[in-house]
């Protein structure tokens, strides 16, 4: 598929593995590096259902807010999601949601 980056910030975090937007996020090398191994899993994939069916993304469609938007866990176990938009062939990555209360978390 096609992924390009909605935000230079996730694009810079992408290539240099670093990012003064998600400085906090790219402090944390493990997490800046399962990053890296989603987007190289969505530039694979031909399309999106192969993302799909690999569980431990946790993929899903968003709503309310994100409506129109899906999203993947960036690591198993945490709470950073990567959000995206999905058109055909093509993914644009908007932002990566570093939110501690997802999911109603307390």
């Amino acid at each position: 598929m096609i992924v390009e980056f909605e935000d230079s910030a996730l694009c810079d975090l992408y290539e240099l593995g670093k990012s003064k937007e998600y400085k906090a996020f790219s402090k944390n090398k493990i997490k800046v590096i399962a990053y890296k191994q989603i987007v190289d899993l969505m530039m694979v994939a031909e399309n999106i259902e192969e993302i799909k069916l690999l569980s431990y993304l946790h993929y899903e469609k968003l709503k309310h807010n994100y409506s129109g938007y899906s999203s993947v866990r960036i690591k198993n176990g945490e709470i950073e999601r990567l959000i995206f938009k999905e058109e055909n062939d093509k993914i644009t990555i908007t932002l990566i949601e570093l939110s501690t209360n997802h999911y109603g978390n307390k």
